[in-house]
């Protein structure tokens, strides 16, 4: 008989000290009941099966400890050690959903278990719901490095960045020699704008872990970093080194793509994109025909009399201004801009629109169909949850803010439906500088469309498919702004889009590079540069490698200014 069956010693007292913890918290001894909840814990985790199963989690050989755990908890459900292990194999497989509810259940059968509060507020934060994840954080009892580290990232994530600096700082203090503390400081001040201290807080990382792959694209995506040969040659030999992950490889590979490009050395440049290119698109899978098969959806669905038949419904506050499109394609400089403007607050790109639009429905299957079901309370009320998410983005009490997420175009459709009155901007730029810019540029989740120059291509081609279908039918469809365009005539353009906007002209646009606000994206040091043409034809000394992506681009290659 395995570990996971056998009625161990430890488990008989574990399930005594269980029933005796039920029996205490109905008597009122809250006290003595979490005592008795712990104590069973401590005695489960003793038991030879569940040892088992952490050391194949510790393996990360989860089907085993899945096959170990399932039996388990059938026999005993309200295993809290048990609950929890199998709350980290959800979390593992990326069931996030379920490794909530499980941790959940554990905190319920003993609410005094602070690592399952911990690891429900790591889950919470994974699944970009920080505000909840601070809440968790709060109700611990005691804190650590790692709590505090994860701590440090949700209040990035919800803007409050100088606090997140000075809990990294605390942390430093005490455990010096980690990397990726320091590397997450680093992200933080880059964020605020501390450019120097950022890279030397990189450099401290590179110190203690020279093949940390993240900490050379940390640095190679500031793009205001030169890398020295010494640089060059320290991410070669960790590339060399069999001992990087292939997380290691793959930031490796994109980082010294960018320090051959500085030093024109084009083919080898380009190789070692393709290679971190390769590494990624092999961990994601993404299937250009879904997001065409999406586009085709939203061009049936959304009609004139489509949108006729629901005028006057959704949520009718004109707060939101989004600014949408192809990552990498200017809208980092259009939002520190718009930032600029006394009445516009500019925040992240926020997750809030996709949120949503997974409670309709899966998207390319009976998303964005359900949307027709929707009666206009739903609409009004869909409209409503967004501002209320949004909320604590906004730090000032100006009228408007941004929500700079590029991908968000899909969505323009329901954000049309359920903020009529909101501004949609479709920040767009020439498709071989945007695509190759992207096919450059490792991100850390959410473009798997970028890893193929040819799912590159198909997805530039339907974006640009589905825009010009929303130009036709939408009221108030989206304002056009061409990067290129930007960079010729930087007055006209500015003046031209807050027109659109509604907004008075003010001067403070135009000097965008001078304000100090925090920036999350890849172009955040960019944008604290006066408007410059340096981007612009950037594919050309690689156009011989580029046929995969004229090919998919097709007509859009030449008609996507229109």
């Amino acid at each position: 008989m395995d570990g996971a069956t056998q009625t161990s010693e430890a488990l008989r007292r574990a399930d005594a000290l269980r029933r005796r913890g039920a029996a205490l918290r109905r008597s009122g001894d809250v006290e003595a009941a979490e005592d008795a909840e712990l104590d069973a814990i401590s005695a489960s985790v003793g038991d030879p099966g569940l040892m088992q199963a952490a050391g194949a989690l510790l393996d990360n050989d989860l089907p085993v400890a899945e096959q170990i755990l399932r039996p388990h908890l059938k026999a005993r459900p309200t295993d809290v050690a048990a609950i929890r292990m199998m709350a980290e194999l959800g979390a593992r497989v990326g069931r996030l959903a379920d490794a909530e509810k499980l941790l959940r259940r554990a905190i319920q059968l003993a609410p005094a278990f602070t690592p399952a509060r911990a690891n429900l507020a790591t889950v919470l934060y994974k699944q970009n719901r920080p505000a909840e994840a601070i809440e968790e954080l709060d109700r611990l009892q005691a804190t650590d490095a790692t709590t505090d580290n994860l701590r440090a990232a949700a209040l990035g994530r919800i803007g409050s960045y100088e606090e997140a600096i000075g809990i990294y700082e605390q942390v430093l203090e005490t455990v010096p020699n980690q990397p990726k503390v320091w590397m997450s400081y680093g992200h933080a001040l880059k964020t605020v704008g501390r450019q120097d201290d950022g890279i030397a807080a990189y450099r401290r990382a590179l110190n203690l872990s020279p093949s940390l792959g993240e900490v050379w694209w940390s640095l190679a995506n500031l793009k205001t970093v030169r890398f020295g040969d010494e640089d060059v040659a320290a991410m070669a030999a960790a590339l060399d080194d069999q001992a990087p992950t292939k997380d290691d490889r793959l930031h490796l590979n994109f980082a010294l793509g960018r320090a051959l490009e500085e030093r024109e050395r084009y083919e080898e440049s380009f190789a070692h994109y393709a290679e971190g290119n390769r590494i990624r698109a092999a961990t994601i899978g993404h299937r250009a025909g879904e997001v065409t098969k999406l586009v085709d959806q939203s061009t049936a669905l959304f009609t004139t009399p489509f949108f006729a038949a629901r005028a006057g419904q959704g949520c009718p506050a004109p707060d939101p201004i989004f600014i949408l499109g192809m990552p990498r394609a200017g809208s980092t400089l259009v939002e520190q801009i718009l930032a600029s403007h006394p009445e516009v607050e500019g925040t992240m790109e926020l997750p809030d629109i996709p949120a949503l639009a997974r409670t309709i429905g899966k998207p390319g299957e009976d998303y964005p169909a359900r949307i027709a079901d929707l009666e206009p309370d739903a609409l009004r009320a869909l409209g409503q949850d967004y501002l209320d998410r949004t909320r604590i983005q906004r730090k000032t009490g100006r009228p408007y803010f941004i929500d700079k997420m590029p991908n968000n175009w899909v969505h323009a459709g329901l954000i049309r439906l359920i903020l009529p009155n909101a501004r949609i901007i479709d920040a767009r730029r020439g498709p071989l500088d945007c695509c190759f810019s992207n096919f450059k540029q490792h991100y850390a989740r959410g473009q798997g469309f970028s890893y193929s120059l040819s799912d590159m291509g198909h997805y530039y081609a339907d974006y640009v498919a589905l825009m010009a279908h929303f130009d036709t039918v939408m009221p108030d469809p989206p304002h056009r702004l061409i990067h290129e365009r930007l960079i010729e005539d930087p007055e006209g353009e500015v003046r031209r889009l807050l027109d659109h906007l509604g907004l008075n002209f003010d001067p403070a646009c135009l000097r965008f590079h001078e304000n100090e606000r925090a920036v999350r994206t890849a172009s955040s040091e960019q944008v604290r540069r006066p408007i410059n043409r340096d981007g612009v034809g950037q594919w050309r000394p690689y156009e011989a490698w580029l046929d995969p992506l004229k090919a998919a681009l097709g007509p859009a290659l030449d008609t996507w200014a229109q």
